[in-house]
């Protein structure tokens, strides 16, 4: 079987392009600053909030809970998220050495 495009690229070049990927939605964006400006899980709250339909923010709850960037707790009827601390670690660091491996001081171009 042959190679996918994906195989010719480091597992790091991927997990990057992942979480780019599902941060490319301002509508996760907006939901993960929410997440981080209430410091504390959320139910419900996501409709009003972000005043998208809840099939809407389903879906892109399950995109960021898919890379695993947020998790999930059952209370009774409804999922309750917040902000995985060890992913968004993984992610920030990841991020910040593509960042930093950029010299501003370059002179080319």
């Amino acid at each position: 079987m042959g190679l996918t495009k994906s195989d010719i690229f480091t597992k790091e070049q991927n997990e990057i392009s992942s979480f780019a990927k599902v941060l490319g939605h301002p509508a996760r964006i907006a939901i993960l600053q929410h997440l981080i400006k209430q410091k504390s899980c959320i139910c419900n709250e996501l409709v009003l909030e972000i005043g998208l339909a809840q099939a809407t923010i389903s879906q892109h709850l399950r995109e960021l809970k898919n890379i695993g960037i947020i998790q999930g707790t059952i209370e009774g009827t409804s999922v309750c998220y917040c902000i995985n601390a060890s992913k968004w670690s993984e992610i920030q660091q990841k991020l910040s050495v593509l960042f930093t491996g950029f010299d501003k001081n370059s002179t080319c171009c």
